[in-house]
């Protein structure tokens, strides 16, 4: 069956795609309301450092309280409000950092996004549609990584055979080696109507992602002058129709970089609101990717540049403000600042990234003429591994979640008070096990075991049974046994 990826601008019934209810949230005068009355509490330090304070209860913070943060310039608040991010991630995910795969199975689009080196108009970029089996070419290669989660990307086109996308997934779960297998496979594609997302839904995909790139109408429709995705408020809706059509795990995102970086977390801030308030389930990830240069884009600088002292604090933020939420950071930024973030807040990564198709197959060193956008983090998933447990960080490949059905709100009344990591915790060691058995050499195999150690000693002090169970099945994977979680 065809699907096409979008709409007319009308749902089924004649009925408004968007509701006035979700646009009338990011009118530009009401985030500017918001934004000035968070720079008058931002004055103050005792005002800053009380509602630093007040995000410790795990409760987050409202659009006001949240806009002071963002105004706040001053290194010692910065450093506090990064010290009190850490202490909410680790509180309710604990010191596990989840690795993941980008996949693209085309670069074809038919959108003119200003910023996109995929832009239709755009003739330095080859454009391919992998096979099925150059999609299963693609699995082998990363499994043969290490990987378990991947994303699935594509371009956008008016006209787009869902089939294809549906058969591409299929095939990518039914890819398997010696070395094992993909055990959830995310999607970050165009907005589909709620039919095509049921079907979607079918194949048992993890979480759903789009992000609106920026809430600022204005400057939303300069930059995406053509093409299915100069609909506003077509792509503003999807995750109302991703629910109606069974998605229960979806993530948001801004590119920073577009608008003011203010009005965007303000404005995320307001759209997870919106839908925990409509739907009792908010955004499982927010992922924050920064402008970076693509070839062949005629936007070659950002419009509104982010300072890494800015990143940093947006990042802290939104830890503070959704505490419960994974916050996703992409290759695009630098090794040292990515490792700053990894301990202030963000708790899922995309690691040895390729963003053009047939990228993982194809030689080991990149044509950056074909990728999406530039990346900074090229580091080898092994040694990005290596780094983490050099500190005792847990990498992680866990897929339980997704497998034992504690998605929607099943996953947000374990995340919200922090229950989450009697989880995380014990399924991230038992997929590092894995990793350590089957892809480390002797170096890394002899730290990530000091490692494990270590966070099982963790787990013995608070939960002695608990432990226990957890050495025996780590005992099992040491013995060939695969695939094991709680």
């Amino acid at each position: 069956m065809n699907k096409k990826t979008t709409e007319p601008e009308s749902a089924p019934g004649n009925q408004p795609a968007v509701s006035e209810e979700l646009t009338g949230l990011f009118r530009e005068d009401r985030i500017e309301y918001m934004l000035a009355r968070g720079a008058e509490l931002a004055r103050e330090k005792e005002k800053v450092e009380k509602i630093i304070k007040e995000t410790e209860d795990l409760k987050g913070l409202d659009p006001v309280k949240a806009a002071a943060l963002l105004q706040v310039e001053d290194q010692e608040m910065l450093d506090l409000m990064l010290k009190t991010a850490r202490k909410i991630k680790e509180t309710i995910y604990g010191k596990r950092l989840v690795l993941f795969a980008p996949l693209y199975f085309d670069n074809i689009c038919d959108n003119s996004c200003l910023y996109c080196s995929f832009r239709r108009e755009n003739e330095k970029v080859e454009r391919r549609k992998l096979s099925q089996n150059e999609i299963r070419d693609e699995v082998e290669a990363l499994i043969e990584k290490g990987h378990k989660r991947l994303l699935v990307l594509t371009g956008e086109r008016e006209e787009e055979d869902l089939t294809y996308l549906l058969e591409g997934i299929r095939t990518a779960y039914d890819t398997e080696t010696e070395e094992g297998e993909i055990r959830r496979i995310n999607v970050e594609i165009a907005p589909l109507s709620a039919e095509g997302f049921a079907e979607l839904n079918e194949l048992g995909i993890g979480t759903y992602t789009c992000f609106q790139e920026t809430y600022h109408r204005p400057t939303y429709e300069k930059l995406h002058p053509s093409g299915p995705k100069s609909d506003y408020d077509w792509r503003l809706a999807v995750m109302d129709r991703a629910i109606e059509g069974g998605i229960d795990d979806y993530g948001i995102g801004a590119l920073f970089g577009l608008y003011d970086y203010r009005f965007e977390v303000i404005s995320l801030l307001l759209h997870a609101d919106y839908l925990q308030d409509k739907y009792g389930v908010g955004p499982h990830t927010i992922s924050v990717p920064r402008l970076n240069m693509a070839a062949g884009a005629p936007l070659q600088e950002p419009p509104a540049p982010v300072s890494d002292f800015q990143f940093k604090k947006l990042v802290a933020v939104l830890r503070l403000a959704v505490p419960y939420t994974g916050i996703i950071l992409s290759t695009r930024e630098e090794e040292s600042l990515r490792d700053q973030l990894f301990r202030h807040g963000v708790s899922q990564i995309s690691a040895g990234s390729r963003t053009s198709p047939g990228g993982y197959e194809e030689a080991r060193q990149r044509d950056e003429k074909k990728e999406q956008f530039s990346l900074h983090d090229t580091r080898p998933m092994a040694e990005i591994i290596y780094e983490l447990a050099e500190k005792n960080y847990l990498p992680s490949f866990c897929t339980a979640c997704y497998r034992r059905g504690r998605t929607g709100e099943d996953f947000m009344e374990l995340a919200r008070p922090g229950k989450i990591q009697k989880y995380c915790k014990p399924n991230a060691m038992m997929t590092f096990k894995e990793y350590l058995e089957d892809f480390a050499d002797d170096e890394l195999q002899k730290l990530g075991e000091n490692c494990l150690e270590h966070h099982l000693n963790e787990i013995k002090g608070d939960d002695p049974d608990l432990a226990g169970n957890v050495k025996q099945r780590l005992n099992k994977i040491g013995r060939k046994k695969r695939d094991l979680y709680l």
